[in-house]
């Protein structure tokens, strides 16, 4: 039988009989972690008024998850955690009231909301799972609320440090100040709560061998991400990384991931082989199960449900919960709560009201069925031999990422660079707008210098500074290509002066995160780009001698645009042949 519960129905009912005190007491699942749940703004507004009047949070005694050898174990009293989860954020497609009214936003953090996540609360217990698992945070909003009657239900939370519009691309990745700014927003807001498991640095960004090179800057990311932890003196919450199960890059990744001096604190694998009544022979499970066998870091599946089949009956939470398993798997987190067009939700949401589907009773049952047993951590300890680190992939037609990692992204030495600069971005230009300003530029002066290459391990001097900032660089370098002259520094209204740049001395008292003065790091760069246009200038000689002879002129434009010159008469060429092909041809065609 669905159970479909009414917001609006349940806070009538407490207004009709004048009693807003057992409203609220209804409605909170602090107080009552059973029965339907129905959140009317009033009583939302008293608990989150009481949360925000408290100094001592009751959240703080609920013991933290610690990541030991290739297990995760209670801090408190040392039993080994499995990990039963669930994917849960809310968005406009999933028909949520509340995020059907939510403007101006890029997504809907579902632990900002008290509405969304108290009402949720008791079908997130009533599934029986302890961990869920939320893809992008909003730290400008307060978790109280929502964190607290979580951890009182014992539920933990991993959160992705990533939000839609500013992670690692797959396709152009960087890791710069922008992305480090977000990700260290997120541990700022998050990390004071006991029962946050661990962040994900990154969720399938090397998808398949075509983006390998993304996955350099995604490591640099974790090792940042500790390293911020731990100077700021928190808790020592795990940082890991969750990639997708594809065959050609699976164990490549899974080394790189944990190889070197810098390792994930955890890995995570969105699994889908296990597909309807499969089996863990016939499923892929066992030789997954094998392969990661020694891996040195606990692994888990951080998403599962294939849906060929609906209603899913998540036979694959037997499997993985028992002893062929949970030697070596952590347990999993199914994906997801919110029913979605890609239909793989176990709650429809309709306005307010919250239907559980046939998914659900399935997944709630397959949960309720298994009770994973494992080592306590003394006795882990006893036979615990810390499992040999793996060796970084080497290169291949499948592998194409340098063990070299991206510098750590510095905000001083961006900022610093960008106020020598004569000739800069107008601050009217928007920052998601950039892209032709980059194509403009490089095709005229090197962009080295802004660069990453995660395939060769090569990170120019400024590749850690943001988008505007770059955009700054390569503006200022045409500048001075064209002279620097002043009326020079316009390029359409993208570009003004600069009408303050920072003297030498001012650059020189600068100190970078590596110790050295923004000034030297300047010198650096400059000396560096010498070298380069010496080596281009060398190499534009040898292969260019014989083609200014045949021409009868000699080098009048600069080795920057001689290429792009010869490829746009080569493309020239080739249309106005086809054009003449075309025309000859036309007239047999019976069009």
């Amino acid at each position: 039988m669905m159970m479909m519960i009414s917001c609006a129905n349940a806070f009538n009912l407490c207004l009709q009989f004048a009693a807003i005190y057992t409203c609220s007491l209804f409605a909170n699942p602090i107080d009552q972690l059973t029965g339907n749940y129905s959140a009317s703004t009033s009583s939302i507004a008293q608990i989150s008024s009481s949360n925000s009047s408290s100094d001592s949070k009751s959240y703080s005694n609920l013991a933290p998850i610690e990541a030991y050898g290739n297990k995760f174990f209670n801090s408190e009293d040392g039993k080994q955690f499995f990990i039963k989860g669930i994917a849960y954020q809310p968005s406009r497609a999933a028909g949520d009231v509340i995020a059907l009214n939510a403007d101006n936003v890029k997504f809907i953090d579902p632990l900002a909301e008290p509405e969304i996540c108290l009402r949720d609360l008791p079908y997130l217990q009533k599934l029986g799972v302890n961990t869920v698992r939320v893809y992008s945070i909003d730290t400008d909003r307060d978790h109280d609320v929502c964190f607290e009657a979580f951890a009182k239900a014992g539920i933990y939370v991993i959160a992705d440090l990533s939000e839609p519009d500013v992670s690692v691309v797959r396709d152009s990745p960087t890791w710069d100040t922008t992305i480090y700014n977000r990700y260290t927003k997120v541990v700022d807001s998050l990390h004071k709560y006991p029962n946050v498991l661990g962040f994900f640095a990154g969720n399938e960004v090397t998808n398949d061998k075509s983006n390998t090179f993304a996955s350099p800057f995604v490591k640099s990311s974790i090792r940042d991400i500790k390293s911020y932890i731990e100077s700021k003196g928190y808790r020592k919450i795990p940082v890991g990384y969750s990639t997708n199960d594809d065959a050609e890059t699976r164990a490549n990744v899974a080394d790189f991931f944990t190889c070197g001096d810098v390792a994930a604190d955890f890995y995570g694998i969105n699994m889908y082989e296990w597909c309807g009544y499969s089996t863990y022979w016939a499923s892929g499970y066992k030789e997954r199960t094998e392969e990661f066998r020694n891996y040195p870091v606990p692994i888990f599946f951080s998403e599962f449900g294939c849906n060929v089949k609906r209603p899913r009956p998540f036979t694959e939470v037997e499997a993985l919960y028992s002893r062929l398993m949970t030697d070596v798997w952590s347990g999993g987190i199914a994906y997801m709560y919110f029913e979605e067009p890609n239909q793989y939700g176990v709650v429809q949401v309709n306005g307010g009201d919250v239907e559980e589907l046939e998914d659900f009773k399935y997944l709630q049952k397959q949960f309720a069925d298994v009770d994973p047993k494992g080592a306590t951590l003394d006795e882990y300890k006893v036979t615990f031999k810390a499992a040999k680190a793996p060796s970084c992939p080497s290169s291949s037609k499948f592998w194409q990422a340098s063990a070299d990692l991206p510098h750590t992204p510095d905000s001083t030495k961006c900022e610093c660079m960008e106020n020598s600069l004569q000739c800069g971005l107008s601050s009217y230009v928007k920052s998601n707008n950039l892209t032709h300003i980059f194509d403009y530029a490089c095709n005229i002066v090197d962009c080295e210098a802004i660069k990453g290459d995660g395939s060769t391990g090569s990170y120019g001097f400024f590749s850690d500074c943001n988008a505007r900032q770059k955009a700054s660089y390569v503006i200022n370098e045409v500048f001075l290509n064209l002279g620097g002259k002043k009326d020079k520094c316009d390029f359409d209204g993208l570009a003004s002066l600069n009408s303050k740049v920072s003297t030498e001395q001012e650059l020189s008292d600068i100190v970078t995160l590596t110790g050295d003065s923004c000034l030297s790091i300047i010198k650096a760069n400059e000396a560096k780009k010498l070298e380069l246009k010496s080596f281009s200038k060398k190499n534009s000689t040898a292969s260019g001698n014989s083609t200014n002879s045949r021409n009868g002129h000699g080098n009048g434009t600069g080795h920057e645009n001689s290429g792009s010159q010869i490829k746009f008469y080569q493309n020239l060429s080739s249309i106005v042949l086809l054009s003449f092909v075309f025309v000859i041809i036309l007239p047999f065609l019976n069009i």
